[in-house]
């Protein structure tokens, strides 16, 4: 396996641009599976990177993105079905990979709470399935709906109707009452439902969950009703009353309720309960007859999963323990590169079909050139040093249909004349250089818009659900369009010209065009017209500026208000983006030429030192402090944002678009908390709750909560014992209050 450089060895400009790559494929990776029910890359992967994003993170906490994917669940509602807004958010789980990190999530709830006792758990296997949320009224099944996003998900009501182990109605249910759990299909009806598709020329699934996915997510309940789902219920949302005082007490009263429950969840006494347990169903995995993959602890008692809360996008309750991969040996037959939507040549390994875990996999990731090279972007060592070359036998990675990853590499049956791979330094879409940039693992097509197929990717992106989401233009017919000589598109302003360029067009009207006809026509002009309104968050991401994911776009948008203002204050702050960069490059240099001659440099002085022998005027210098101090807004992210709107090509496309637009600004955040948008600090010892408590509870409020006090906090409180902040918040004018004072304000005294 590939040997990362460590986490704690990566300068803080290493983890900067380790972070933005990290955001790149973690999102690619959660629409692939979320979205589009076609994963890319394995499990094990995926939480690798997550970790690796975490642990990044967790060393150097000012790097965080506005897009982490610390704070990203799930993906994107499909189109085609209504959406739902879940009135309890539905989370993701923590994981734990080692033995070790089941008891330190065992003393984190411990020290949270500020016990030494011991906390009881339950134990069930992690289904790999679909996630689901039904809501019962008064005892009738009234609505269903995936996860989605966590907070919107797709209506699914009339589908999950024809799954056998979902009861219509339910009798002695709280009057509302929202179960969840997991869609699935075991082994034998997945192998089964394959057989029957082969025969009549349907689609043959590669694994059992992407059969429940596909087969619940159909536009026609019917297919649904076709396919042997089942359901096992876990866990609940919404409850007008509670229904047990403790989660193995709750699962007992869902089974009482009529719905399917894992038979396998126990209670554990502890850590050394919950990994026997753990071993226990690893071991009888094989024989279970449906896919799992891991086991999920939570604590028991829910008066303190209250207390314990949430973090931004999973319980602190609750952590899922992964099973290890599955791995498997073939032949690479070639290896094939491919161009993104930034200009990322991405290289794709074409393997010999082979069957990893029951699944048969063709394609694997090789990430990039210094990968197939044996090395890391620093020219490190990775896997023995061994290069990667067509002919070679490799292990993978589990994944489904998904490009899983190469891990290792047989030199004993190496074939005699395999040859090293040699990495294009041409983009082989355009024929434009291929470079590097300092820092950067990955090489690039510099063509930008002459590139057709960046150019094709970033229509893709701009009609995708999260950006313009214009219903009736997808990938197939985005390349259709891009190809056309007659309706050609080949930037998003086109778009918005094509019903008039077809309407002034007396011959080959879109409408007599295989594939379309006056139904799909006329809707795709509405369609198109409706997104002439579009939201300015939107705007923002649908233009697919690198590191510029959702969460960005919309700090960005309720930041400046307006597609002007944000234009005028980018343009502003050229200068000093320009001068940041060229600091950056003076720092490394100067830091670069000391060790060379022994000499330690310490970067925060080389930085400044970099930064003072540059001449910004002082207002380029302010708009460019305010952008990269927005929430979650930094350096790197600003310098995309910036290169791009100075380029002139894309200024002008994007000029062209915004024409067409009323560009709407972002929508007040509605909250009645009392503490909402105000920043607070907290400082001394409570004596109520335990620091952890009282941070988790007022970022539930809508506060941010800060760690220093500075001009912009808005409350001190203060325990015993309150020393520098009480000060600097008195130097400052910032109103304090003690921690009953902080339990009235938020009405818990």
């Amino acid at each position: 396996m590939a040997v990362e450089k460590a986490v704690a060895a990566l300068t803080e400009a290493e983890a900067r641009q380790e972070l933005a790559r990290l955001a790149d494929v973690i999102g690619a990776a959660n629409a692939a599976y979320h979205t589009q029910d076609a994963p890319e890359i394995s499990d094990a992967e995926y939480d690798a990177l997550k970790r690796r994003n975490a642990e990044i993170e967790a060393r150097f906490p000012a790097l965080k993105r506005a897009d982490s994917p610390s704070d990203i669940v799930g993906g994107a509602v499909a189109e085609g079905f209504g959406k739902v807004r879940h009135e309890v958010r539905m989370l993701s789980l923590e994981n734990a990979f080692e033995d070790g990190d089941v008891a330190e999530f065992d003393a984190r709830v411990r020290n949270f709470l500020g016990t030494a006792g011991r906390i009881a758990y339950t134990a069930e296997p992690k289904i790999d399935g679909l996630s689901l949320s039904l809501r019962y009224e008064r005892g009738v099944l009234v609505q269903a709906a995936t996860r989605g996003d966590g907070e919107v998900g797709e209506n699914v009501t009339d589908n999950a109707r024809t799954i056998a182990d979902i009861p219509q109605r339910l009798q002695g249910a709280p009057e509302v009452f929202e179960v969840r759990g997991e869609v699935y299909m075991s082994h034998p009806d997945f192998a089964a439902l394959n057989e029957r598709q082969a025969l009549t020329g349907g689609k043959v699934f590669a694994n059992p969950r992407n059969a429940a996915a596909g087969s619940l997510r159909q536009l026609d309940a019917g297919i649904t009703a076709a396919r042997p789902l089942r359901f096992f219920a876990y866990s609940w949302g919404s409850l007008s009353e509670p229904l047990a005082t403790t989660q193995f007490g709750a699962i007992a009263r869902l089974a009482a309720l009529g719905f399917q429950t894992n038979p396998l969840t126990v209670l554990c006494a502890g850590p050394e309960e919950m990994l026997a347990q753990y071993r226990r169903i690893e071991a009888m995995r094989a024989s279970l007859g449906y896919d799992i993959d891991g086991v999920v602890y939570k604590v028991d008692d829910l008066s303190l999963q209250g207390r314990l809360g949430f973090r931004s996008t999973t319980p602190r309750w609750a952590i899922a323990h992964k099973f290890p991969a599955e791995l498997a040996w073939t032949r690479l037959e070639a290896i094939d590169i491919q161009v993104g939507r930034t200009g990322a040549l991405s290289p794709v390994a074409r393997l010999a079909p082979v069957t990893v875990g029951g699944v048969v996999v063709s394609n694997a990731t090789l990430h990039n050139e210094d990968y197939i090279a044996g090395r890391d972007s620093r020219g490190e060592v990775i896997r023995e040093g061994k290069d990667i070359r067509v002919g070679d036998w490799v292990q993978v990675y589990r994944a489904g249909d998904v490009i899983p990853k190469v891990a290792d590499v047989d030199m004993a049956r190496r074939p005699d004349g395999a040859v090293p791979y040699v990495f294009p330094h041409l983009c082989p879409e355009c024929g434009s250089a291929a470079v590097r940039e300092e820092g950067d693992s990955v090489r690039r097509c510099t063509g930008g818009l002459i590139c057709p197929a960046q150019a094709v990717e970033r229509l893709v992106h701009f009609v995708s659900r999260s950006a313009f989401d214009i219903e009736g233009l997808g990938r197939k017919q985005v390349e259709m369009f891009f190809a056309d000589a007659v309706l050609p598109v080949r930037e998003p302003a086109d778009i918005f010209t094509l019903e008039a360029r077809d309407t002034a067009n007396p011959l080959q009207k879109l409408r007599n065009r295989e594939g379309f006809g006056e139904k799909s026509v006329t809707n795709l002009w509405a369609a198109i017209r409706e997104r002439r309104r579009i939201p300015l968050a939107r705007l923002i991401f649908a233009l697919g500026m690198r590191h510029v994911g959702e969460v960005a776009a919309q700090d960005l948008a309720r930041h400046y208000g307006s597609w002007e203002a944000l234009v005028a204050a980018v343009d502003l702050a050229r200068p000093a983006a320009l001068a940041h960069r060229a600091a950056d490059e003076a720092e490394l240099e100067e830091r670069a030429a000391a060790a060379a001659e022994g000499r330690r440099v310490r970067a925060k002085e080389a930085r400044e030192r970099a930064v003072a022998a540059l001449d910004v005027p002082e207002e380029s210098a302010a708009a460019w402090r305010e952008l990269i101090t927005g929430d979650g807004i930094g350096p790197v992210l600003a310098l995309s944002l910036s290169d791009t709107l100075a380029n002139a090509e894309e200024r002008a496309s994007v000029e062209r678009l915004v024409a067409h637009l009323e560009v709407l600004p972002p929508e007040a955040r509605a909250t009645e908390s009392p503490v909402a948008g105000l920043t607070v600090v907290f400082t001394g010892t409570l004596e109520k709750m335990t620091r952890a408590e009282a941070k988790a509870r007022a970022e539930a409020l809508g506060a941010k909560v800060a760690g220093s006090v500075s001009a912009k906090t808005d409350l001190l409180v203060a325990g015993p014992g309150a020393g520098s902040k009480a000060k600097d918040a008195e130097r400052l004018g910032v109103r304090m209050i003690d921690e009953d004072g902080w339990l009235a304000l938020i009405g818990e005294a």
